[in-house]
């Protein structure tokens, strides 16, 4: 799931596109296909293990390989269209897309699955940056506002009605394909949005695009994958002594990219990112604030659905609906965030989220304490809205917060940097807490003491971010703020 922090452009196009409209269609098309992939896998996971016979770790690399393949493309995503146009990079990006469901859909075991969603990210990568480009070029000052506020109900529905649509599916079986749906309903819209694109997507590349930094990419793919491999298969393989020290050497590859990013400006090249971030206060506490925060929302979510259905033997219908509350209270958060607390409180509306999710993840972790065995989906409801409310609350300002630290000329890359934050983090949340909580389960610790643990650890994550916040400038730039 990529959230993106987009802002009109400074300048437009003398005439709208004529099919402007049509076309924000089908970008948002591609935007439900990206949310609801990163979504359906936390209930349908469960299921894929039992089916497929993979390990423990198949259940964190069905999320893991996803953001990180897309944490990776996302750095470059935008520049390709650049150079080798918006509408050809989105298509290409949409038909890959689709074929990788396609290749989920009929995997016969747990590498090709994994494989599969490592191709799906990338693609994901390629097309959902084209749309933002596109919408940027194609609307007038006056109707801008528009296009970027149908994101707000689509991602809303999509977010809601996820894990719902997941547990359906998987529960209902259809044409004997179970899980496998949940693949495979992408074939349609997936076909759809690239035949469309065809007609009614314009074409816009930029004449001074400048080449891409494959280094770059080679070296950010390295660490990245040094630092999540060994977390994800470490437990498995009695943590021998590589496991460490690929970790190790993923840091010094991370302080490599930084020195030949330095290198590149310094030679008048273009860098992957701008060095100069780094060296910001308020930017480099966001990063690390955006690592724990995403990391601790996404690993906590996988590891409850695998409690619901493991522990407490949901079927992934009822785990999708006792989803429900939380992702309503995420909803809710959001739209009293987006009426008008953002521009009011600032930087003080985003402490007040983490807190209210640091309350209800304690208030779920007393519930099952207090429950046992016998938890009730009435009973987890209230917990979850809160832990809901707070991510709404949290999200909402995010990325404007953060983009007040950097200069006008360094937000394209700042923001960027973020959105790949968020998905790394999403994949180091996937693999951390659920190593946590199957090396718990390992150790005979009961499902109910296993998820009460991994709640906490994301409490402490929580007060990490809370502790982060106070390095970022107090408001949003009034031409940021809302958008």
């Amino acid at each position: 799931m990529a959230v993106t922090n987009p802002a009109p452009p400074a300048t437009q196009a003398a005439a709208p596109y004529r099919w402007r409209w049509a076309a924000l269609f089908v970008i948002l098309a591609a935007e439900v296909m990206d949310l609801l992939d990163a979504l359906i896998t936390t209930i349908a996971a469960p299921t894929i293990q039992k089916d497929l016979g993979g390990s423990d770790s198949l259940v964190q690399w069905l999320g893991a390989g996803y953001t990180l393949a897309m944490a990776v493309g996302l750095i470059t995503g935008g520049r390709l269209g650049d150079l080798f146009g918006r509408k050809r990079m989105f298509l290409i990006g949409a038909f890959g897309f689709t074929a990788a469901s396609l290749l989920c859909g009929v995997a016969t075991g747990p590498e090709m699955l994994i494989a599969s969603r490592v191709l799906q990210g990338l693609f994901g990568a390629v097309m959902l940056p084209q749309g933002l480009g596109m919408i940027k070029e194609m609307f007038p000052p006056e109707e801008i506002g528009k296009a970027f506020g149908a994101f707000g109900p689509v991602m809303t529905i999509s977010s809601v009605g996820g894990p719902v649509l997941a547990g359906w599916l998987v529960d209902a079986d259809f044409f004997g394909t179970g899980w496998r749906m949940i693949f495979l309903i992408n074939l349609p819209l997936g076909l759809a949005a690239a035949l469309a694109g065809l007609k009614f997507l314009p074409e816009f590349r930029l004449s001074n695009a400048t080449r891409l930094d494959l280094v770059g990419v080679g070296l950010v793919s390295v660490a990245g994958f040094l630092l999540i491999y060994p977390l994800i298969q470490g437990r498995e393989l009695g943590w021998p002594a590589w496991t460490f020290v690929s970790m190790a050497a993923s840091l010094v590859v991370f302080v490599l990219f930084a020195r030949y990013e330095t290198g590149r400006v310094k030679a008048g090249k273009d860098p992957l990112v701008t060095p100069t971030l780094f060296r910001k206060r308020a930017f480099s506490g966001g990063m690390v604030a955006g690592l724990a925060f995403f990391s601790g929302m996404i690993g906590l979510s996988l590891v409850f659905s695998i409690y619901m259905q493991m522990g407490l033997h949901y079927s992934p219908l009822k785990a999708g609906l006792a989803s429900l509350p939380q992702a309503l209270g995420g909803v809710i958060g959001f739209g009293i965030a987006m009426a008008g607390l953002q521009e009011k409180l600032g930087r003080a509306l985003l402490q007040i989220g983490v807190v209210v999710m640091a309350a209800g993840a304690a208030v779920l972790g007393v519930t099952i304490h207090l429950s046992g065995t016998d938890v009730g989906v009435w009973q987890l409801a209230p917990g979850l809205a809160l832990v809901g409310v707070g991510m709404g609350l949290t999200m909402a300002p995010f990325f404007d917060i953060v983009l007040a630290g950097v200069e006008p000329h360094e937000s394209g890359s700042a923001s960027g940097t973020l959105t790949a934050v968020q998905q790394l983090g999403s994949a180091l949340g996937a693999a951390v807490l659920g190593t946590l909580f199957f090396n718990l389960l390992a150790e005979q610790w009961t499902f109910g003491s296993a998820m009460q643990a991994t709640v906490w650890v994301e409490i402490g994550l929580l007060a990490l971010t809370f502790a982060l916040s106070f390095l970022l400038p107090l408001r949003a730039r009034p031409e940021t703020a809302g958008h």
